[in-house]
């Protein structure tokens, strides 16, 4: 049988993603669209860490599933590494990744540096709060109009020295190789066996009770 591992997100686009990087034959990978509306969680950590392990141990009790989480953002060197655990809501707490695009293009529209950083931690937690955790980061280079019409996000901005190419111009496998993401992944596929073991160490054991009805 699959162990099901719950992605912490409605995202459809990061969700693909990591369904694609993440194909094993043991692992069913659902994200919370899957279940019913569970309450939301308050990003408000300080660091990526933070945000990720916070939204996967939450998740993970909240569905009784091992639940992995990936809290990423974007900093930028001429904006002091702003907006960083922000970058999700850096024009507003409801802000579409179009909003946001338009937000670091005005932010930058007189800036000479447009060098930048993707960072990325994924924390997989179990209910009962035990967890794992893997980092990637890439650097690159913020353009001066969206490229691309992949990916999500700051991808259309994100131009990558190594494929000479914005992220919303690759495909998952070339945005897989190079991305912050998707080396964070790498690392999370590469132990996948061993995860399975650790979640199925640390999952909570129920012990059966068999039914003790009263005797006439």
């Amino acid at each position: 049988m699959k162990q099901t591992i719950v992605l912490a997100t409605t995202n459809k686009g990061k969700t693909r993603e990591i369904q694609k990087l993440l194909n094993h034959p043991s692992i069913e990978i659902k994200n919370l669209d899957d279940f019913g509306p569970i309450p939301e969680v308050i990003e408000d950590g300080e660091t990526f860490d933070d945000n990720a392990y916070k939204k996967a141990s939450f998740t993970a009790k909240i569905l009784g599933y091992p639940a992995m989480a990936d809290d990423s953002g974007l900093c930028v060197d001429a904006l002091d590494g702003a907006p960083g655990v922000y970058s999700a809501r850096y024009a507003g707490k409801n802000a579409s990744d179009a909003d946001n695009v338009n937000k670091m293009l005005d932010a930058l529209k007189d800036k000479e540096n447009r060098e930048a950083e993707f960072k990325c931690v994924i924390s997989i937690a179990v209910p009962t709060g035990a967890a794992l955790t893997y980092e990637g980061d890439c650097k690159g280079v913020i353009t001066k109009e969206p490229v691309g019409e992949s990916g999500f996000g700051y991808d259309p901005l994100f131009f990558c020295p190594e494929f000479n190419k914005t992220f919303a111009q690759l495909t998952i496998e070339e945005k897989g190789q190079v991305s912050h993401r998707g080396k964070a992944l790498q690392q999370v596929a590469g132990e996948m066996d061993k995860i399975i073991d650790w979640i199925d160490i640390n999952m909570p054991k129920f012990e059966r009770v068999g039914c003790k009805g009263k005797k006439s």
